[in-house]
């Protein structure tokens, strides 16, 4: 089993930056793919970013490519979300979450897919 953990989360104004950690903590050998979803208000989960375990290639969802960047440090853990340029659509809950297996280049991951999940950290982006 992998814990997961998010912190970072805050109020901003619109055009601001946070940083989000996701720290992972168990079974943390295994080989996880670690994600970032984000759900607002009234809508569905919806996938941010993902870092694979092995290269560390990136994947992000349009919304934010060029303003969200997700990291790591060497030791894989914990992994960050650096979020720039905010708007007030980026405003949601952000949830940490992470998956074995096989990683399809260029393929977005769904919620079904993840194996293991934060309990989130809330996002929100005055204008």
């Amino acid at each position: 089993q992998v814990q997961l953990a998010e912190s970072g989360g805050g109020l901003v104004q619109a055009g601001g930056s946070l940083r989000l950690s996701c720290t992972a903590s168990g079974a943390t050998t295994s080989r996880v793919h670690m994600t970032w979803f984000r759900q607002a208000p009234g809508k569905e989960r919806e996938f941010v970013a993902r870092i694979t375990w092995s290269f560390g290639t990136t994947l992000y969802a349009d919304s934010v490519k060029g303003r969200f960047t997700i990291s790591r440090d060497n030791a894989k853990n914990p992994v960050y979300l650096q979020m720039n340029s905010l708007k007030p659509e980026d405003t949601a809950v952000y949830y940490c979450a992470a998956h074995t297996g096989v990683v399809y280049p260029g393929v977005v991951p769904t919620p079904s897919r993840m194996d293991y999940w934060g309990k989130g950290t809330l996002v929100t982006v005055s204008s």
